[in-house]
């Protein structure tokens, strides 16, 4: 009887198998990191965005350091209306030069501005404030009443949102909303450069936010987790308040 011959290997089908493998592999990760970034940078653009908050403005509502989520679909849905707490574009002006930080050339700093860019880091807020709107287009706003309450179209307004303390405003002012604008004022009221600290003569052109520079509505904080939890916009509070 007689030996069987030894089995040799078989010889790779594909040569450099290991690394043809570890390419297919490489390949697959990178595409799969492109299409989350386009898709995070779709959903910035048109869906939703983070905002940090870098100020008091909107205690105790909103503690400096937190992170919101803008929702840019309401906006678009069910426009934006009073109550609603929201973040828009500096109109000109309301921010000082000292607000707007030194740009990063660092490596880091680079990764940090692309990853803002597409919406995967909540944007810092440096052209950005975020107020609660009093006021729609041809609302009369007024402060104040016999009461110390803020009136809308003659109706006066109980505002349990205000920062514990603070008057509804130490600043007497009379204006109409224009067309296609918003009043703003912060929760903080003695703690927030708002509509108030930018009326022209009176009429509230200039103190208005155009909707246009208008980015959407907070709807939650997302950070930190100890402060997660959706944003009301106190419907109730402007129930009673007639059209204007």
């Amino acid at each position: 009887m007689t030996d069987a011959p030894p089995v040799t290997p078989a010889a790779d089908p594909q040569p450099g198998g290991f690394w043809r493998g570890l390419f297919y592999g490489l390949r697959e990760v990178v595409i799969i990191v492109a299409m989350a970034m386009i898709l995070s940078l779709v959903v910035k653009t048109w869906v939703a965005q983070a905002f940090y908050i870098p100020s008091g403005s909107m205690e105790q509502t909103l503690e400096r350091g937190d992170r919101v989520m803008v929702s840019k679909v309401h906006k678009a849905t069910s426009g934006i209306n009073r109550g609603d707490i929201v973040v828009f574009r500096d109109p000109g002006g309301w921010l000082p030069p000292s607000a707007q930080p030194a740009v990063d050339d660092s490596v880091l700093g680079r990764i940090q501005q692309g990853l803002t860019f597409i919406g995967l880091l909540p944007d810092p807020g440096d052209e950005h404030l975020i107020k609660r709107v009093i006021g729609v287009g041809g609302d009369r706003v007024v402060c104040c009443d016999a009461d110390n309450r803020l009136t809308v179209n003659g109706a006066p307004i109980e505002e349990p949102y205000v920062y514990p303390g603070d008057a509804a405003s130490a600043i007497a002012f009379d204006i109409q909303v224009p067309a296609d604008s918003v009043w703003v004022m912060g929760d903080h009221r003695s703690d927030s450069q708002d509509s108030r600290f930018h009326p022209l003569e009176g009429d509230g052109i200039q103190g208005s936010v155009p909707l246009s520079r208008v980015v959407g509505r907070a709807i939650v904080t997302v950070w930190p987790f100890t402060r997660l939890g959706t944003l009301s916009n106190h419907s109730e509070v402007f129930s009673g308040v007639p059209a204007p």
